[in-house]
């Protein structure tokens, strides 16, 4: 008799907390898909807005070098295996927000070993804008910093354009369900 293994935790946000976030519908998508397919997954939906942080400088982090937000952030990530990431897209950029957050989380707390944060950890990328590449063009900066930190990136990333009708029909069209399926795929097998 083998013994299923137990599932891996994921914890999703997006880099908006705008109210009627593209980014955050896309989530809800791809977690209501990977119930379907990856029983081994489970997510863990979180809001950036529920987790304020200043602007990090190093002057801020002199002064207050853990807020709450910070330290309950922290211990988010410390208790899950992934990262589902969306990343919205501003001139070929990721957004502030979530520069900010993933800058704050970077820096190394008292008792912490570096990175305490991204170690060990795997992450997909998504990605939705009105435009018609969907945010494609942030989502290999968004990559290439997660990897300078040490988190292994799924090759599958994920863009949806024209996200204002794309996002608000039931199912997402049968292209995009395809290249999410890999990428959970891909997800799954990194995280064994």
């Amino acid at each position: 008799m083998s013994i299923a293994p137990s599932p891996k935790k994921v914890l999703a946000f997006a880099g908006s907390c705008r109210q009627g976030s593209f980014n955050h519908a896309l989530l809800q998508h791809v977690i209501a898909l990977a119930s379907e397919s990856h029983p081994d997954l489970t997510f863990t939906l979180v809001s950036l807005a529920d987790y304020p942080l200043p602007l990090f400088n190093e002057d801020v982090e002199a002064s207050d070098p853990t807020p709450p937000a910070l330290i309950a952030l922290k211990a988010l990530f410390a208790q899950h295996n992934g990262l589902l990431i969306a990343s919205p897209e501003y001139n070929s950029l990721p957004t502030p927000l979530l520069l900010n957050t993933l800058s704050w989380l970077s820096r190394q707390g008292v008792g912490e070993a570096p990175l305490a944060a991204f170690k060990g950890k795997v992450a997909a990328l998504v990605g939705a804008s009105p435009g018609g590449l969907g945010g494609l063009r942030a989502l290999p900066v968004v990559r290439h910093g997660l990897q300078n930190v040490g988190v292994t990136v799924v090759p599958q990333l994920v863009s949806v354009g024209s996200a204002h009708t794309a996002l608000t029909a039931p199912t997402l069209p049968d292209p995009t369900r395809a290249m999410i399926v890999t990428q959970l795929a891909q997800l799954s097998h990194h995280l064994r």
